[in-house]
């Protein structure tokens, strides 16, 4: 489960995150709504939780956008207490729900199972980028009829960037999705978790199969380049 989370409160934000992964949700977190409109525009999540009021583009403005673009990804507005105007209007511009703040983890996490159930459940659980084909369910690696085995933690940060082609993903929002915390610049685990992936996918190259590169962007981070 894939869920988008725009909200510059940090005290906030970390409140969310945790309680939504200590129930195996996959938390991508931006702090502005630049940031955030960037990340939603890709349509690769299961549900966006939107804070109203943030730096760069409002969450009504990227509520806006997006409906304008014709995603269609479940939206949770975040919202003050007496902001009785802004919840009419998100849920007038295509909101799907809002939750006023403070509250609890576990009546966000309810109202994201009620969204996603009248919406027909989760995103497609096969990723394909070129012959690469993903499995979400069987948590499976296939390339033209050849499998390959990865760990927990390469199968999901594979999966990051194959719902991303093309995207560079920094360290820091590999670090975020994958391991459920904060960039250390003083860690490489990124780095080493990614030599693994492309040492089992050369594997498959050697074997003929045409899969997809992990390319480095120097000072940056990672993205994965279709073939």
């Amino acid at each position: 489960m894939n869920v988008l989370l725009v909200e510059d409160e940090q005290k906030i934000a970390d409140f969310i995150c945790e309680g939504l992964r200590a129930k195996h949700f996959n938390v991508t977190h931006c702090a502005d709504g630049n940031q955030g409109y960037q990340a939603a525009s890709n349509n690769t999540h299961d549900v966006i939780i939107l804070d109203i009021m943030l730096p760069g583009r409002d969450g009504l403005d990227i509520l806006r956008s997006l409906r304008q673009q014709g995603v269609d990804t479940p939206i949770i507005l975040l919202t003050a207490r007496n902001e009785l105007g802004d919840r009419v209007q998100g849920l007038d511009m295509g909101a799907d729900d809002y939750l006023a703040k403070p509250f609890y983890v576990e009546e966000l996490h309810a109202r994201i199972q009620a969204l996603l159930r009248r919406h027909g459940g989760t995103q497609q659980h096969v990723v394909e980028v070129g012959a690469l084909q993903l499995d979400c369910i069987n948590r499976s690696i296939n390339c033209q009829g050849q499998s390959v085995e990865l760990t927990s933690r390469e199968f999901s940060l594979l999966e990051h960037l194959m719902r991303s082609p093309n995207q560079v993903l920094t360290r820091g929002q590999l670090l975020e999705h994958v391991w459920g915390y904060d960039f250390d610049p003083c860690t490489n685990v990124v780095d080493v978790c990614i030599k693994r992936i492309r040492y089992k996918m050369a594997s498959l190259e050697k074997a003929g199969k045409m899969v997809g590169a992990i390319e480095s962007v120097r000072g940056t981070g990672y993205r994965l380049s279709i073939r």
